[in-house]
């Protein structure tokens, strides 16, 4: 196999990648700790807050963990460009709409279950639009909105948000595969 001069071993890489990842954690302490510094009054606050979303991390995440492992193991690459790849079109957006709207929870849950259909073959703007749809439609919240705004405002909402998450996702999605075509951005191509 050639080897691009660009390119890096895989283990290179991953290294660079996790001390870049360490550089991130250690500048955020460091942030951390110079604003706790200027700001001693906030000590308890910052500290309880972070103690209640560490405890949600560590009671939420194994279950995600699971279902992606379920996921990577029954749903089939196959199924998955069918249902939300590249030429799925107005089906793919239903369904990525779909299956971002139907479960509840917060929105760093829905990344890892975006990069594994990312990389079972789900297109760019039906990611897009999961995530989005994670973010922004949901079944309670709409019931909620149903309840205390009306059905005038919860339909108009539901509506446009749908409207604009599909043409958000397919935007994206374009100027992606044309910063690709240009160069722009890093390439995911490795030569071979």
């Amino acid at each position: 196999m050639k080897q691009d001069a660009t390119s890096t071993p895989p283990r290179k890489k991953a290294r660079k990648e996790m001390a870049r990842g360490y550089i991130l954690l250690a500048a955020t302490l460091v942030a951390a700790a110079v604003i706790l510094r200027i700001f001693p009054d906030k000590v308890t606050a910052a500290t309880a807050t972070t103690r209640s979303y560490f405890l949600e991390m560590v009671t939420i995440l194994p279950a995600v963990m699971i279902i992606m492992g379920l996921f990577s193991v029954f749903v089939s690459r196959e199924l998955v460009v069918k249902y939300m790849g590249k030429a799925s079109g107005i089906r793919g957006i239903a369904v990525a709409m779909l299956f971002g709207a139907l479960p509840t929870g917060p929105l760093y849950l829905a990344f890892p279950l975006a990069a594994a259909l990312r990389s079972k073959g789900a297109s760019i703007s039906n990611i897009v639009v999961f995530l989005s749809a994670w973010a922004c439609i949901k079944i309670p919240q709409e019931l909620i909105e149903l309840q205390f705004l009306g059905v005038k405002f919860m339909a108009a909402r539901l509506i446009l948000t749908i409207i604009f998450v599909a043409i958000m996702g397919v935007f994206i999605e374009k100027i992606i595969e044309w910063t690709d075509n240009r160069g722009i951005g890093v390439s995911q191509k490795v030569a071979r």
